[in-house]
């Protein structure tokens, strides 16, 4: 089974319309991908009609990817199979929908006072009905040749402690496990490796968020060096945690695809060993 439990479209900072996606699923011959775009769960009713006119089978599982605040490091925590239709979940969305415009606005109230003016309407306008994040405030730079490259744009404006950096009063952890609790998913840590913190601080998140209730953490992506691999397996042992895999897919590249290279440990239990639709595969199939 080829499983990818963490992707983006356009509704967030993604590069592909959920059709597109799931046609590259197909490309790419996934058994399973979970869309998770950032504080919206918008995608989910187009690649679902898409998938249901394929003949090729895919299964696609609710996802989301919760933005918290966590002794000042923003952490995402995935929401997964849960019932994205619960009343109540999508209500709590739209505070998250708030901070993040309101954020913009602040970023883009700061640009303004570099010179650079009335950057977002134009970033909204890319955001079109979807989720505005510094990704798109990037683009707009970068077309507008404020910056040579769409990283120089993190690098020179938007990164933490850079001269357009906002830090937003998001959700904290127990919230977003909760939320995602509440509405029948179970939650895990995304991409626990690229955070910039030291091991010690990275052991402390990951105590907190299993001591909370929390379910997984991701072990895995495409092209992650074995030692740090060996280091979250590790990890996930040592905060009995269940193992996620998936490449945070937002556009094809030499070095990231769909499903690539998310092969776990067999000493590690998949979150997904649980879920009824998955019934006839096991982690010895991935």
């Amino acid at each position: 089974m080829k499983i990818d439990l963490h992707s983006h479209t356009h509704y967030s900072d993604g590069h592909l319309s959920p059709t597109e996606l799931v046609l590259r699923a197909h490309q790419m011959q996934l058994d399973v991908l979970a869309i998770t775009d950032h504080d919206t769960t918008q995608a989910l009713a187009e690649a679902r009609m898409v998938q249901a006119r394929e003949k090729r089978h895919l299964e696609i599982i609710s996802g989301i990817e919760l933005t918290t605040r966590w002794h000042g490091f923003d952490i995402h925590i995935l929401g997964l199979h849960f019932d994205e239709d619960d009343a109540l979940f999508q209500q709590r969305l739209l505070q998250q929908t708030h901070t993040r415009v309101e954020r913009a606005r602040q970023i883009c109230d700061k640009l303004a006072k570099c010179g650079i003016e009335h950057v977002f309407d134009d970033a909204m306008v890319k955001v079109g009905p979807g989720q505005i994040t510094r990704a798109h405030i990037a683009q707009v730079l970068l077309e507008r040749g404020e910056v040579s490259s769409f990283q120089g744009a993190f690098t020179k404006y938007l990164g933490k402690d850079k001269r357009a950096y906002v830090s937003a009063n998001w959700i904290d952890i127990a919230t977003a496990i909760q939320w995602i609790h509440e509405a029948g998913g179970v939650a895990a840590v995304a991409h626990p490796a690229s955070y910039d913190m030291k091991t010690k601080w990275l052991k402390r998140l990951l105590a907190e968020f299993s001591a909370l209730g929390g379910d997984g953490m991701e072990v895995t992506h495409p092209n992650m060096q074995p030692t740090k691999k060996t280091l979250l397996a590790n990890l996930a042992l040592e905060f009995n945690l269940k193992a996620v895999v998936g490449s945070d897919f937002h556009f094809p590249s030499r070095w990231s695809e769909l499903g690539k290279r998310l092969d776990i440990s067999s000493e590690l239990t998949p979150l997904w060993q649980d879920w009824e639709c998955l019934a006839t595969f096991n982690k010895e199939s991935i």
